[in-house]
């Protein structure tokens, strides 16, 4: 990830991390250009958010030291050591949520509960309960919760990000800071925004204040949908900037679906290193700089300075459309990959395999 991006959460990760917070600037917006109010919206919305707290192992010296200068002097460090003195061998961190089926089904950022130890979800009403994670992809930064509420919760539906435009009004709900039940409103200023944060990276940008705390909360439409997931923010030149980007909704409803069915993702692997051929215009074709020893595409003949054209018959242009071609594949089908080596097309039969942790190929 560049070192102007960062996913972000509560004070406690930041702390660890020794990143410091950037406040993003709502943009100007006149009262004419927008509803007369979003309280309407609001009410139907905010009962289905939840704040999430979360502790993790820490060494106290080390979060200490790596204490945020623009904390320091401030009431939230006096908080923070406050935290640490009473339970020294954790610190606490915070992020949001939103409730997806009545008996307790959350979703979140995996980067909110994915090191923690003991979670803690509070509702709308000031009600908290332990929660455990029910299944979480890192690739994506998804995460799915689970709590046993003594009453059916409230819940929010998931939207179409397909259907959001450039210029749309979004509400973005969240728990920054730790100051529960926050909503800030902007718009989407932009669709499919690589951060380099990963091959899958397809996020909407959004012109809305979204500060730590706000990870995993929902961004909405104006038909109170949810249409993207807080789970990054970006400052370049070390002030604010006021850009935040969230996981599209058709996105994360497929991710989470998986996860709510088996726990975790699993994708397909080709077992390569991939370049993208220079001035390619329109053709397809990605580059093999390296075949992984012993990987599904040794195993089937794949050489180093192969050309891939196409998988199953879908032309592939760059290394991000290859490996999200390859991921769509479970793990143990059978693949036909199409070769341009030496100077014509080859086509074989690759047993695709199950992609590591991370891995980018």
């Amino acid at each position: 990830m560049p070192g102007h991006l960062m996913r972000f959460g509560g004070l406690g990760r930041f702390a660890r991390m020794s990143l410091i917070f950037f406040l993003l600037a709502a943009a100007p917006a006149c009262a004419d250009d927008g509803p007369p109010s979003f309280a309407p919206l609001v009410h139907k919305v905010l009962p289905g958010v939840v704040s999430i707290a979360v502790t993790e192992p820490v060494n106290t010296k080390d979060a200490l030291d790596a204490l945020p200068p623009a904390l320091r002097g401030t009431p939230f460090e006096k908080q923070f050591r406050e935290q640490l003195r009473r339970r020294p061998e954790k610190a606490t961190d915070a992020g949001a949520g939103f409730i997806i089926d009545g008996s307790g089904v959350i979703v979140t950022n995996n980067h909110v509960v994915g090191l923690a130890s003991d979670i803690e979800i509070v509702l709308a009403d000031g009600t908290s309960l332990p929660a455990h994670v029910i299944g979480a992809d890192e690739l994506t930064d998804i995460a799915v919760l689970k709590v046993a509420p003594r009453r059916t919760l409230p819940t929010v539906a998931w939207g179409s990000s397909r259907n959001v435009e450039v210029g749309d009004w979004v509400l973005a709900a969240g728990n920054p800071f730790g100051l529960a039940n926050s909503i800030t409103a902007g718009i989407v200023s932009a669709r499919g925004r690589d951060i380099e944060t990963g091959p899958f990276d397809d996020f909407l940008q959004i012109d809305a204040p979204v500060n730590p705390g706000n990870s995993g909360g929902p961004i909405f439409n104006m038909k109170g949908e949810v249409v993207g997931i807080n789970t990054a923010i970006v400052s370049p030149s070390g002030g604010s900037v006021g850009i935040a980007f969230a996981i599209p909704s058709d996105e994360a409803r497929e991710i989470v679906a998986a996860l709510l069915a088996h726990g975790h993702i699993d994708r397909g692997w080709l077992g390569v290193a991939l370049e993208d051929l220079p001035d390619n215009g329109n053709d397809p074709g990605v580059a093999v700089a390296q075949v992984v020893r012993e990987g599904p595409a040794a195993q089937s003949g794949v050489r180093d300075g192969d050309i891939i054209l196409s998988v199953n018959g879908q032309p592939v242009y760059n290394t991000q459309g290859l490996i999200r071609a390859v991921a769509a594949i479970p793990p143990g089908r059978n693949a036909r990959i199409v070769l341009f080596r030496g100077g014509k097309a080859v086509q074989i039969s690759v047993t695709i395999g199950h992609r590591p942790p991370m891995r980018a190929e």
